[in-house]
């Protein structure tokens, strides 16, 4: 079983987009009972609110639900309950190297790095602000990482041994 967990800033709009879109693809990848994915956020703004309206409305227009999606904070305990933690942006990953503990800092990247050109190590642009076409761009590109993570899944494991 893999765990994946993915972050971003308040859990509403990049990171539980991160997390439906994935467990799409992982499922029609016939990946849907190797990975448990989940989303939280480095700060506590939105603990206990759904996934933000423009963001779920974004999501259904391709076919992904926001379903029981509830914003939470990472805590302590997923350094060590997940093996691959996915920054949606150099500052998520900069805030969860500092609360990491050290002999759990190779399970943290960016999303990113699984994306193709000309996105590849790049940061998802936060839409919270914006207007509607941000969240369409933020699907754009967590598709994008999302099938080069799903690529690296099949291609072999993310972590050996684990069940």
């Amino acid at each position: 079983m893999h765990r994946i967990l993915f972050v971003c800033t308040g859990n509403i709009c990049r990171s539980p987009t991160a997390e439906v879109v994935f467990r799409a693809k992982a499922q029609a990848a016939g990946l849907g009972e190797r990975v448990f994915v989940d989303s939280a956020g480095t700060a506590g703004y939105h603990v206990g609110e759904p996934a933000d309206g423009r963001s779920a409305e974004a999501a259904r227009r391709r076919g992904y639900r926001f379903e029981g999606q509830i914003a939470r904070q990472v805590r302590a305990d997923d350094f060590e309950t997940f093996d691959l933690i996915l920054a949606l942006d150099a500052g998520h990953l900069a805030a969860l190297r500092r609360l990491c503990p050290p002999a759990r800092r190779d399970r943290l990247a960016l999303l990113m790095d699984h994306a193709s050109s000309p996105w590849v190590g790049t940061d998802v642009p936060d839409p919270y602000y914006g207007g509607a076409g941000g969240f369409d761009d933020v699907l754009d590109r967590i598709e994008d990482a999302c099938d080069g993570l799903v690529t690296r899944l099949n291609a072999a494991p993310l972590v050996s041994g684990k069940s």
